[in-house]
């Protein structure tokens, strides 16, 4: 009797040695997963693919039928002058974010991360600009960095600086670009930061101040390391981002009273992005093929920059 109840409860299996119930749950979950993963392929991979294919040809969108050139494109690339412009302006416009944005956003974060007054509305006043559409953005900050009626040369005026024509200078529209940039990212990388300074735990800290560490030394010796994963992503993240720079130049720059009215591209292509510099000859230029040959060169940049990165991050990232 206890042996036909036990043989009851047991589960079917099948010829190939997989229950039923099992194969039950394998085709319930390739169901669920089958809209997922052809959006995926229909709208990612399969573009993705397509571009790559595209980048062998001349083709202008519309018009003429794509002609086959080989590795015209990817010759091209290297001896065009605007877009190694591009990519220099680019890995500036990225070494600023990191210099400057990464530390600020941690300061504010640790500075956020105490009992003071206020610090919640503090919080949400840093974080607004992430959620505030680009357009609005750029067009206040185009007002911020006008050369006559600018609120920041107003205050620069305090301190007996020259009026700076951020929009116009080829000198300084990338350090304008920069700033906008970091106002608008700060409190996403702040957010971040406090999120893992909050998983430190006290004990570390509590320790410390028995040896009777100081505030710097506890800072360098158990918050920075202990705080390497959270800093190895936003690292890697700002970075990527940043590379793909294409709205804030796009609006700050192009129309009256911007340094590139037609491209976007700032005065004297000073603030010409790989990314906007992809836009225009894509779209401007109908150079559709020569576009999606910068696209996968960027592609494959962001690609050697992450596996170097995750290589790198085990050498100073210290995860519990």
């Amino acid at each position: 009797m206890r042996t036909n109840t036990i043989a009851q409860n047991m589960p079917l299996i099948g010829r190939n040695g997989m229950s039923r119930r099992r194969k039950t749950e394998i085709m319930w979950g390739l169901i669920f997963v089958a809209p997922v993963v052809l959006g995926i392929l229909i709208f990612m991979s399969f573009p993705m693919l397509y571009g790559i294919y595209i980048s062998f040809f001349k083709w202008s969108i519309i018009g003429k039928n794509p002609a086959f050139i080989g590795l015209n494109n990817y010759i091209k690339l290297f001896n065009d002058p605007y877009f190694l412009q591009a990519f220099r302006n680019t890995a500036t416009y990225v070494t600023g974010i990191i210099i400057f944005c990464v530390p600020i956003s941690l300061l504010l974060a640790s500075l956020f991360n105490r009992k003071m007054p206020f610090v919640e509305t503090l919080k949400i006043a840093y974080y607004l600009p992430v959620i505030t559409m680009m357009v609005a953005v750029a067009m206040v900050w185009r007002w911020v960095l006008s050369t006559e009626y600018g609120l920041l040369n107003y205050f620069l005026g305090f301190l007996g600086i020259k009026k700076i024509s951020w929009l116009t200078d080829p000198m300084w529209a990338m350090p304008g670009l920069i700033v906008m940039s970091i106002w608008k990212g700060v409190g996403f990388n702040m957010v971040l930061f406090i999120a893992g300074l909050k998983n430190i735990p006290t004990m570390y800290y509590e320790a410390a101040d028995i040896d009777g560490a100081t505030g710097f030394r506890k800072f360098f010796r158990i918050t920075l390391p202990l705080l390497s994963p959270t800093t190895f992503f936003i690292l890697l993240t700002t970075v990527i981002h940043s590379f793909q720079i294409f709205a804030q130049a796009l609006i700050l720059f192009k129309g009256p009273g911007g340094g590139g009215e037609e491209t976007g591209a700032g005065p004297d292509n000073a603030c010409n992005t790989l990314v906007l510099y992809l836009y225009n000859n894509a779209f401007k230029w109908q150079s559709a093929g020569y576009a999606t040959a910068q696209a996968f060169l960027l592609f494959i940049i962001l690609i050697i920059f992450t596996i170097v990165q995750m290589q790198l991050q085990k050498r100073w990232v210290h995860y519990e």
